[in-house]
């Protein structure tokens, strides 16, 4: 028992270094859309789905989860967009979205899949969920059910 409350003090303070940003450099609530261009966003169709893993702020490995998870789109554009959660990420909801091209290249893809336009940028918004947990609505389980739609 005490290992194990070892093991959630560690993964706490790991989680608490989890920053926004999706790389340096990004700060949270930097909006590159508004207006009609984020409804039109919000309602892209996505035609392919890659979840992706980069390592923690601070530091450069990735160890299950001891990681930072989302999920990156491909929209019939050809445009790309991350989508992610976390504590404090967020004004309405901790899943956001932001402009693949803030991604840093410590991000790597885990697992991809074909939507075809069966699903919108808001359906992967509302799979990754509102709220954010640290044990039970974390980024992990909001990236694995923006998968699994």
């Amino acid at each position: 028992m005490a290992s194990l409350k070892a093991l959630l003090s560690a993964l706490t303070l790991l989680a608490l270094t989890v920053d926004a940003s999706s790389g340096p450099g990004y700060s949270n609530y930097n909006y590159d859309l508004s207006g009609q261009d984020l409804t039109r966003l919000y309602n892209s169709p996505v035609m392919t789905a890659e979840r992706m893993k980069r390592p923690l702020e601070g530091t450069s490995f990735i160890l299950g989860p001891l990681s930072h998870s989302g999920v990156r789109v491909t929209l019939d554009d050809g445009s790309q967009w991350l989508i992610h959660k976390g504590g404090g990420f967020g004004l309405s909801s901790q899943t956001v979205v932001t402009d693949a091209r803030h991604m840093s290249s410590a991000w790597r893809p885990v697992s991809s899949r074909e939507f075809q336009g069966s699903k919108t940028v808001s359906d992967f918004v509302s799979a990754g969920g509102p709220n954010y947990n640290l044990f039970s609505d974390n980024c992990h389980l909001g990236s694995r059910r923006m998968m699994d739609q």
